[in-house]
This record gives structure tokens, C-alpha cells and sequence, in this order.
């Protein structure tokens, strides 16, 4: 037999987070992604521990919570930006690295969950089109229009900064 739930969860649960983070943009809403997504993988663990890569399949599970989108946001809430602390006094001043960091969130907060998916699991991943269009249930050719569009979009609201 495979390895034991809670294993799973004590060693992987973080970088299934970081994930999970990046495609939200919200801590909050990535601990219900993953949680969502283990949930399900609880569900099914002896076909899931038994899986060639236990870890993918769960995170397909993780890609497949976001995308769904279930647990939509309601109108009030929206994606926070990560949080800086303040510079030292005589520390470099980081106030336009910050802005741009702010720019690049809303930006891809902006983009469709889909395309978010696709960067996300492009460059954060370094997943190749096969392997991405595997997790979200397309074409390589689908992924790559995807991930044209979003970087496409992503440049708008760069040079319109």
C-alpha cells in the first residue's frame, strides 16, 4: 500500500499552500482550495496512494479546486497583495518594487482562472503544455492560446502603469 494519509498532508501541505496561493492571490482562499482538494483526496486515498505520483495527482486535485471555483468570492472580499514590512531607515528605499509587485497581483487577479492556472503551473511548476493540459483536462495547443492571452493581457496592464 501507498503512504498514509496524514503523512501525506504533514509533508506536503505547505507546498501544496504556495500553490495554491498563487493561483487565488489570497491565503484564505488558498487554505479552502487545498482543503477542498484534500477533502476529495481523503475520499478516494487507497486509489489515490496507490497512484505512480500520489503527490500530482493531488495536485491536479489542488488545480481542479480553483479552477471549479466553488467557493466563489463574494463582492466584498478580494485578493490581498502580499505584505512588505517596512524598510529599515537607512535600508534601500523598496517602494517601487512594491508598487510593481501590487501591479503584477491585480493584474493576474484580473486574468480568467484558467489563464492564471496556465502561468501558474508554466512558470511557478515549470510544467511543460503536455503536462498542463494533462492536469487541466485540454489541449497543448489550448494551453499555449491560454497562456498567450494571459501574457498578452499581462503586458497591457504592465505598459499601462
Amino acid at each position: 500500500m501507498g503512504v498514509d494519509f496524514h503523512e501525506y498532508v504533514v509533508t506536503r501541505r505547505q507546498p501544496l499552500l504556495r500553490l495554491a496561493y498563487l493561483l487565488t492571490g489570497d491565503a484564505h482562499l488558498a487554505e479552502d482550495v487545498v482543503q477542498t482538494a484534500l477533502l476529495r483526496a481523503f475520499r478516494q486515498w487507497r486509489r489515490v496512494s496507490r497512484a505512480d505520483q500520489p503527490d500530482a495527482y493531488v495536485r491536479r486535485m489542488v488545480v481542479n479546486a480553483y479552477v471549479d471555483g466553488k467557493r466563489r468570492r463574494s463582492s466584498t472580499e478580494a485578493p490581498t497583495a502580499p505584505v512588505d514590512l517596512p524598510a529599515v531607515a537607512s535600508g534601500p528605499d523598496h517602494g517601487d518594487a512594491h508598487a510593481e509587485r501590487t501591479v503584477m497581483w491585480a493584474a493576474l487577479a484580473g486574468l480568467p482562472r484558467v489563464q492564471r492556472a496556465v502561468l501558474v503551473l508554466r512558470f511557478y511548476e515549470d510544467l511543460d503544455d503536455a503536462r498542463i493540459a494533462e492536469l487541466l483536462g485540454s489541449t497543448p495547443s489550448t494551453v499555449r492560446s491560454n497562456a498567450s492571452r494571459a501574457l498578452a493581457t499581462l503586458r497591457k496592464e504592465w505598459t499601462r502603469v
